[in-house]
C-alpha cells in the first residue's frame, strides 16, 4: 500500500512539472468572448470556452510532436515569459490575451493586447489555430449529430482551414469524419467531402475530390 501511494505521488509530482503553455484570449463582442488552451509537452491539450462554467466538459486532444515542439520552441525563444511582451503601442482592442509558463521551477505570466516581437506574433498566431481547430471540431460534432444537411456546410468550412494550413491536432476528427462517409443517411456530397478530408489527415495528400462510387467502395 505504502508503495502504490509513493507511486501515485509520484506520477501526480511528474505531472505538475510537465512543462505547460496557456493561452486565453477574452474579448466581448466575439464569439465565443472567452477561450482559453493548455497544452503539456506531452502533447495534451484542453480546450475550453468558459473561465466561470464549472460543469463544462473541456475538449481534450493531442496535438502531433512536431506541433508541440514549434510551440516550446517559440516559447523558449521568448525567454520562457520571464518578460513582458506588450508592445504599449495605441491600437485597437485585440483581446486581453495571457500566456503563462509554468515547468514545475517557475511560473512565469505575460499579459497582452498587441505585442510586436515576432516570436510571441508566433506563438499567439499557433493558439489562435489551435482554437480555430477545436471550434471547427465542436461545430462538426454538433451538425454530425443533429443536422446532418448541415454537414456539408461544415466540412466546407474544414477544408478551407486546411487548404490555409489553419488546422492542427487533425487526428481528432477522423472518428467524425469516417461516420459521416460510412453512414448513407448524409448526403452524398458530405460523405465524399468527408472522405477526402480523412485521407488528407491521414496522408498529408492534398485534399482531391472523390466520387460516390469510391467513398463507397470498403
Amino acid at each position: 500500500m505504502k508503495v502504490l501511494t509513493f507511486l501515485c505521488c509520484a506520477a501526480a509530482f511528474g505531472a505538475d512539472s510537465l512543462p505547460t503553455v496557456f493561452f486565453s484570449r477574452t474579448l466581448a463582442g466575439s464569439v465565443p468572448p472567452y477561450v482559453e488552451v493548455t497544452l503539456h509537452k506531452d502533447g495534451r491539450a484542453t480546450y475550453r470556452e468558459s473561465v466561470k462554467d464549472p460543469d463544462e466538459v473541456p475538449i481534450e486532444f493531442r496535438l502531433k510532436e512536431h506541433e508541440v515542439d514549434e510551440i516550446f520552441d517559440l516559447v523558449a525563444k521568448v525567454d520562457y515569459l520571464r518578460n513582458p511582451i506588450e508592445s504599449g503601442l495605441k491600437v485597437a482592442n485585440m483581446g486581453a490575451k495571457i500566456l503563462r509558463y509554468s515547468d514545475g521551477s517557475q511560473n512565469n505570466e505575460v499579459k497582452y493586447n498587441y505585442s510586436q516581437d515576432p516570436n510571441a506574433n508566433l506563438l499567439t498566431d499557433w493558439f489562435g489555430k489551435i482554437i480555430e481547430t477545436e471550434q471547427h471540431f465542436i461545430y462538426l460534432e454538433r451538425t454530425v449529430k443533429f443536422d446532418k444537411l448541415g454537414v456539408n456546410q461544415v466540412l466546407l468550412r474544414l477544408q478551407a482551414s486546411i487548404e490555409r494550413k489553419r488546422l492542427v491536432a487533425g487526428d481528432q476528427f477522423l472518428p467524425l469524419l469516417d461516420r459521416v462517409v460510412k453512414n448513407e443517411s448524409y448526403l452524398n456530397m458530405a460523405r465524399e467531402r468527408a472522405a477526402v478530408l480523412a485521407n488528407y489527415i491521414r496522408s498529408g495528400e492534398a485534399p482531391v475530390e472523390k466520387s460516390a462510387e469510391q467513398v463507397a467502395k470498403p
